[in-house]
């Protein structure tokens, strides 16, 4: 019998895929995971991508029982964090990092009482440098208060996944050492979306990661 895997987060998830089709994965990491796993493991995962571009945690907990529970998944993969923060420093429209873990553990608690069984996987955010983080005449701090704030929010997905025994991946290490091979624009188009690269390298993580789980 078939596995579902549920890719849950924001757009680095959503990655351009088409919201008016449920079966389409878009053009990022989740595609590249379905494929590996298609041509690894054929006929053994279903994979549903219900990423939503521009959501931070508490967008993605508000749509908690169409998006995740209702859907019934076997495992699920949470990427939620650099909205809460980029929100803010563009748009002082951001979730502070204590409401953040707050409704974050209460996504994880919901999901796990309606899914008995279910297999998570949390992601925690990243940021380089980029167009849409670097400092302007406007924000002389803006890359500082996006590492700063970016870094609480991976902090916080580290003390959710210690708490609740969950496997975790660290994206900003992966990034930082990838940043010695290759300039930031290689890795993010934005300091904040990844380039196929950057998806290739989350992939690769999200792979490792998931084999500790089957």
């Amino acid at each position: 019998m078939k596995k579902t895997i549920l890719f849950q987060g924001d757009s680095i998830t959503d990655a351009s895929r088409d919201g008016e089709n449920p079966f389409n994965m878009g053009h990022g990491y989740a595609t590249l995971v379905a494929s590996a796993l298609g041509a690894d493991y054929p006929a053994r995962y279903d994979c549903i991508n219900r990423g939503v571009s521009g959501n931070r945690v508490v967008d993605m907990y508000a749509r908690i029982k169409k998006d995740c529970i209702n859907l019934k998944p076997d495992y699920a993969s949470i990427y939620i964090g650099v909205n809460d923060a980029w929100h803010e420093i563009w748009e002082r429209n951001g979730v502070d990092t204590e409401k953040f873990e707050r409704v974050y553990r209460m996504f994880i608690d919901e999901v796990q009482a309606a899914c008995p069984g279910i297999k998570l996987m949390l992601i925690a955010p990243y940021v380089l440098e980029g167009w849409a983080t670097c400092a302007t005449e406007e924000q002389p701090d803006r890359l500082e208060r996006f590492i700063t704030d970016v870094a609480d929010k991976a902090e916080a997905v580290k003390r959710v996944a210690k708490e609740y025994d969950l496997p975790l991946i660290e994206l900003q290490p992966i990034f930082d050492a990838a940043c010695k091979l290759a300039p930031a624009a290689h890795w993010s188009a934005d300091g904040v979306h990844p380039t196929a690269a950057g998806h290739e390298l989350i992939k690769r993580a999200w792979l490792d990661t998931f084999a500790t789980l089957r």
